[in-house]
């Protein structure tokens, strides 16, 4: 099957048409339709021959073919079965060449099981929705998961967050984990107008890339555990927001080992110190928290 003119909207509405499909708002679907915008992005990917990547949500597949034009090994997760009924279509002749595979289902639920039978990639890219943008990069940095580079796209301000320094309004505890397992940077910004349909907000395209010294403490797990805990409550000092996690006794001498004033606030934290007071707690209990 022949794809869409992947530039125009009235084709792809007419498309969408033809085979009685539409686009789902809860899957946060927008196509990109600036060809010029789908090439940079890629060029930040850096893919080549058998370069393998995962695509989330490839919709009908305008990024994907660019990715498979040069010559990558694809695999794309997509949830919405319409979609993934015709991407199948559109890049059989890849799949044929071992070049191309579709997961169908919600990503979140079946990257893991195609990890651990398939292995991993090289690169990772997804124009997401907060929700799944945030979960799948937690979810794989917990299971210690990380790919040499990914591109997400997102909505700028879910953006800002990923980049943020502490000190800042937008540093949070997303901030700090993307921080911690890569280098993260701002690629592109795509107003509205760059997608079909127009969404409200701006997106922003991210890159990653895999810090090659993670993980630089002693309790990964426990790490994640405690950034949620300093960041759950933003006006709390950073020791009251630790008491429930290991206790006063614990927590004031982590503080004081790691040099870090208990009147402080998680916020103004870098991600640097907030690795030292993790492996202090971490220590201080014996490895049992």
């Amino acid at each position: 099957m022949k794809t869409p003119d992947y530039n125009s909207p009235l084709a792809l509405k007419a498309f969408l048409d033809e085979n009685g499909m539409a686009m789902q708002k809860k899957f946060g679907q927008n196509f990109l339709v600036n060809e010029q915008a789908r090439k940079k992005i890629i060029d930040f990917l850096d893919v080549s021959e058998n370069t393998k990547v995962w695509e989330v949500g490839p919709g009908l597949g305008c990024m994907t073919s660019e990715i498979l034009s040069r010559g990558a090994a694809l695999t794309a997760f997509e949830i919405d079965h319409g979609f993934a009924r015709l991407v199948r279509q559109f890049f059989e002749d890849y799949s044929a060449k071992n070049k191309f595979s579709l997961v169908e289902g919600d990503v979140l639920k079946t990257w893991k099981k195609f990890y651990d039978e398939n292995g991993g990639a090289d690169r990772f890219f997804g124009n997401l929705p907060y929700n799944v943008a945030a979960t799948i990069i937690a979810d794989t940095i917990n299971e210690g998961v990380r790919f040499d580079k990914a591109v997400v796209t997102i909505q700028k301000e879910v953006a800002q967050r990923m980049v943020a320094k502490e000190g800042t309004e937008n540093y949070s505890s997303f901030s700090v984990l993307c921080q911690w397992a890569y280098d993260v940077k701002n690629a592109l910004d795509l107003a509205g107008g760059n997608f079909w349909p127009v969404p409200n907000v701006a997106s922003r395209a991210v890159l990653m890339t895999k810090k090659e010294d993670f993980p630089r403490c002693e309790n990964p797990e426990f790490f994640m555990k405690m950034i949620r805990q300093l960041f759950s409550s933003r006006r709390k000092t950073v020791r009251n927001n630790l008491l429930a996690l290991a206790g006063a006794e614990k927590t004031d001498a982590a503080l004081e080992k790691s040099g870090i004033k208990p009147s402080e606030r998680a916020e103004n934290l870098s991600v640097d110190a907030l690795l030292t007071l993790s492996d202090c707690l971490n220590e201080m209990s014996g490895n049992s928290l």
